[in-house]
């Protein structure tokens, strides 16, 4: 049985498109470089003793005063280790990919929600970018952005944009079928059924997609550092690889620590506003 040249198929692809199609990938590098930049810039602008009392006050204010002391604490142990450049980095890094991942995924949840034909396209794919080696994403994110954090964030996103468009499209599904009912009985259009009935009953469930792709970007972070990325996951890849046990144990507390900081902070401001 001759053999399936699958891997030269998708080689010659993947040529086609770095050669054909460098302008719009170095327009797409240009553009998240900038926000990864902005952001980090923005995180690192004040002393980190007056970003870990706003992100206490915050903590306070859209959890409760557990969250506030840990959030403070945590990241007092994070800046007295040394990594506060680092986390801020890969700070940057997830929260740029959250967005993205927001601002696309958000849009094709409501897409499949309504339309059966885009839901039979769009799952099957959904399902291979959550089965698929997260490594494999780092092959082409390299060929088309090069090194560096863009292609980081580019593969953070395809790896972690699944969830928002699955709770997305299943928000809006188990809206009741009698209110979907009652607004088109007043005469609403899709548009203000969609915003002002499905969207808002559907929040909860929507929210909690965007929580997972947050805590799925910050899985990221390590991988990402492979291909040059800057943070806290370099920090991680360097230890493994000088075999350093000490200085990888406190990388990955720091990990651990923003893990869990996005985390509660996430699902508390988004149950804040669910409400």
């Amino acid at each position: 049985m001759p053999r399936i040249p699958l891997a030269e198929w998708v080689q010659r692809i993947v040529e086609w498109m770095a050669d054909h199609l460098a302008g719009l990938f170095d327009a797409i590098s240009l553009i998240i470089a900038t926000v990864v930049d902005f952001i980090s810039w923005l995180f690192l602008l004040p002393h980190p003793f007056l970003f870990i009392v706003i992100l206490g006050i915050i903590a306070y204010f859209a959890g409760r005063m557990s969250l506030a002391i840990f959030s403070m604490v945590g990241f007092l142990l994070i800046y007295n280790l040394g990594y506060w450049t680092q986390t801020m980095d890969s700070l940057a890094l997830v929260i740029t990919s959250g967005l993205i991942s927001i601002i696309i995924g958000v849009p094709l949840g409501i897409l499949i929600a309504y339309r059966p034909t885009a839901r039979k396209i769009i799952v099957p794919i959904l399902d291979f970018m959550q089965t698929m080696p997260a490594f494999v994403y780092l092959l082409p994110a390299v060929t088309f952005f090069s090194l560096g954090v863009v292609p980081g964030v580019i593969a953070s996103v395809i790896f972690s944009i699944p969830p928002t468009i699955r709770l997305t499209q299943l928000g809006i599904q188990q809206v009741p079928e009698a209110l979907v009912e009652a607004a088109n009985a007043f005469g609403s259009t899709s548009f203000q059924k969609l915003f002002k009935v499905q969207l808002p009953l559907a929040m909860p469930t929507l929210m909690a997609g965007v929580n997972q792709t947050i805590m799925l970007s910050l899985s990221m972070v390590v991988i990402a550092s492979m291909i040059g990325a800057q943070g806290i996951g370099a920090e991680v890849y360097r230890a493994v690889t000088q075999l350093q046990i000490g200085k990888g144990f406190e990388a990955g507390l720091v990990v651990v620590i923003l893990a869990i900081v996005l985390d509660r902070l996430s699902q508390n401001i988004f149950k804040t506003k669910a409400r």
